[in-house]
């Protein structure tokens, strides 16, 4: 937890609470806090590359209204004044959605997103635009037209993708929290990789939609694809989904759903998972895993050694269903806008999942809902599920332009982070170590993966706190190079 004494230059290094509650009370101000943030920007950010788009003189002017707003004893919303980033593929009205593409570059969204919205009225103060790999498409954080984003651990490793460059920023200590968006992992991968947390809400919980985008999305991205918050500490995270999860008529997925629901037996029941069958997992990971397992015991859950039902099947369904749609969908848009190493990578995954008939599709749809009903009913009986987020450690630039055979272990080590999303479930990844690598002095950032049964957020977040406890990262970092 960031101290809330220190010097004015240094609120960067706040956590959100602290901001919000100092803002409040007038012992500092949000023009304070905002300037902080963004001399922080710009002395690491030339070497992340994590925010795309700073956006200085409107952060200033939103920090400097925060401020008048208090000074009237305006009521202050649960953000205000708190520095914040948004990722560069949602619709912020006046700046263009890139979505890291070069012929998005002049694409100006004309109205905010929910996203961007709900935190504006929450009060936040939005200080730049995250950096995304191309489409969101893949868990690499590089494009052609903004550039790579490197991992503050490490410049030989990626920060995760495709929210890398919120990951990156928010462990940098560029703003206190950022929003991201998971599909396939995007949230909790660019946590695990960075040394941060971050919450992949139920599907229905935060309201989304591009006003700028010209037709629906395909069906997996609607029942898959939700919107988030990352933060170095547990706490912030609640306070960001809170804010984010207002509702709006224009997602008609909403769903009212409170943020807290009824208390389950004590004591409750943990699913330790730390190496699933058939998910290759590296040995520090599956300690990692484990590490949190332990700090959950010794706070009174009742950890057992489970194995979620049916891993492999609903793996088999996500290849059918999310490879199928991205074959139909994603990849004659990435051909239309030339990113060729997004193209090689979709066509390795193209590769290693032979496309299926439009009768296997909806036959795999159909399934789907099979699976979801198992998992519901395992997690009535254990409300939390601990496991990786990813079976491997931050990967190197390239790991998915390789091979066919790289390609399939690449794709087997992100089996959980991949069905998490089929299944419509929440979870968190949250630090719980690190390990020894050449190339990074402080060691490479492991999490593990807290998994709760839907709309049970606040269950997910409170065992995340448990094991934030016991393994505490030092995070904002200077970057390492």
């Amino acid at each position: 937890m960031a101290s809330s004494s220190g010097s004015s230059d240094e609120l960067w290094r706040w956590d959100a609470v602290d901001l919000a509650d100092a803002i409040r009370a007038k012992r500092i101000s949000s023009r304070e806090a905002t300037l902080s943030a963004l001399g922080r920007l710009d002395a690491v950010n030339p070497k992340l590359n994590a925010v795309a788009l700073p956006l200085r003189d409107a952060a200033l002017a939103a920090a400097d209204a925060a401020d008048a707003a208090v000074a009237r004893g305006d009521a202050p919303g649960p953000l205000h004044g708190v520095p914040v980033t948004m990722k560069e593929n949602v619709d912020h009205a006046g700046l263009p959605t890139t979505n890291g593409i070069v012929a998005f570059a002049e694409m100006v969204a004309a109205e905010d997103s929910p996203p961007v919205a709900n935190w504006k009225a929450a009060g936040a103060v939005i200080i730049g635009r995250t950096n995304t790999p191309g489409l969101s498409s893949r868990w690499d954080t590089v494009n052609p037209l903004r550039g790579r984003t490197r991992n503050p651990w490490s410049p030989a490793r990626v920060p995760g993708g495709s929210s890398g460059g919120a990951a990156a920023a928010v462990a940098a200590g560029i703003g206190a929290l950022a929003h991201g968006n998971d599909y396939c992992g995007s949230i909790r991968h660019p946590a695990h990789c960075c040394g941060v947390a971050g919450i992949r809400p139920s599907f229905g919980r935060v309201p989304a939609y591009n006003p700028s985008t010209v037709g629906e999305r395909p069906p997996t991205a609607q029942l898959m694809s939700v919107q988030g918050p990352l933060a170095r500490r547990v706490r912030d995270l609640r306070l960001g989904l809170a804010a984010m999860a207002r509702r709006d008529p224009r997602d008609p997925w909403w769903v009212p759903a409170p943020l807290e629901g009824p208390p389950p037996p004590r004591p409750i029941r943990v699913a330790l998972c730390a190496a699933p069958r058939d998910m290759p997992t590296h040995p520090a990971i599956a300690d990692a895993v484990r590490r949190a397992g332990a700090a959950l015991a010794d706070s009174g859950y009742a950890v057992e050694e489970v194995e979620p039902p049916s891993i492999a099947a609903v793996e088999a369904v996500w290849r059918k269903i999310v490879v199928g749609d991205t074959r139909r969908h994603q990849y004659p848009l990435a051909l239309r806008v030339g990113d060729p190493d997004l193209i090689r990578s979709m066509e390795l995954w193209f590769a290693v999942a032979p496309e299926v008939d439009h009768e296997t599709y909806l036959a795999a749809l159909a399934e789907r809902t099979k699976h979801i009903r198992d998992w519901s009913l395992f997690l009535e009986r254990y409300p939390l599920i601990v496991a990786p987020v990813s079976g491997a450690p931050p990967f190197e630039p390239g790991f998915d332009l390789g091979d066919m055979a790289a390609t399939a272990a690449l794709l087997g080590a992100q089996t959980l982070l991949n069905i998490v999303p089929a299944l419509g479930l929440p979870a968190v990844s949250v630090p719980a170590g690190v390990m020894e690598a050449a190339d990074a002095p402080m060691g490479l950032p492991l999490g593990a993966q807290i998994i709760a049964a839907r709309f049970r957020e606040d269950l997910a977040l409170d065992a995340a706190e448990v094991v934030e406890a016991r393994c505490a990262m030092p995070t904002p970092i200077d970057p390492v190079w």
